[in-house]
């Protein structure tokens, strides 16, 4: 499909939020989703407090689900909006967002098709979202117009045990050219991270745009 040509497909849309609606009820209970563990919430706190280019950057949440990345940046100081298809799942990060005393934007929106303004986060944060999404090097196109200058991109990503997923070779592929500085980091060596040992492929990409000369 050609960028000139791509549009939302309305029924996989609609196919796609009923799923996730009704996933929200029981979604935190996996422990990388909910983070209800101290040592977990305390491994996803290092890794993004790592992988952000500044503790006080402007930060896109892609895919924030129950919002509990977004709360992690918000507390280190970032400001912080989230975006997720499922306005079950919304309501859910709404509510923890007003529990902690975070104030955090959440909008319901196709994470292929982001209706934001260009050029206006310092960071954007995509965890095991890409991987489901169609033309996923056109939606990279998308995402990267939405970062500033010196903007960085950070996908959470893996090849799950399922065979579902994507590769870090397919993703550091398929990065705009305009992107600079691609690391990858191996995380299924981190347990802490998923509340327990993992044995299949899980990893951080982050890359970034050049600054303006």
């Amino acid at each position: 499909m050609s960028e000139e040509n791509a549009v939302p497909n309305n029924q996989r849309l609609l196919e796609t939020r009923q799923v996730w609606d009704a996933a929200a009820i029981t979604f935190d209970n996996e422990p990388d989703h909910g983070l209800r563990d101290p040592r977990t919430l305390a491994a996803w706190t290092a890794l993004l407090k790592s992988a952000l280019p500044s503790t006080n950057s402007a930060v896109l949440d892609i895919g924030c689900g129950t919002g509990s990345l977004s709360l992690v940046l918000a507390k280190s100081g970032c400001a912080v909006t989230g975006i997720d298809l499922s306005p079950a799942m919304l309501e859910q990060a709404k509510t923890k967002a007003l529990a902690a005393g975070c104030a955090i934007e959440f909008h319901a929106m196709d994470a292929s098709f982001p209706q934001l303004p260009p050029q206006h986060y310092d960071a954007i944060l995509c965890r095991h979202l890409l991987w489901a999404l169609p033309d996923p090097d056109q939606v990279l196109k998308r995402w990267v117009n939405l970062l500033k200058p010196a903007g960085r991109l950070i996908l959470i990503e893996g090849f799950w045990h399922t065979g579902a997923g994507l590769h870090a070779q397919q993703i550091q592929a398929m990065l705009p050219p305009s992107l600079i500085n691609v690391t990858v980091q191996n995380l299924s060596d981190q347990p802490e991270l998923w509340g327990g040992a993992v044995s299949d492929e899980r990893y951080i990409i982050t890359a970034d745009l050049p600054s303006q000369s």
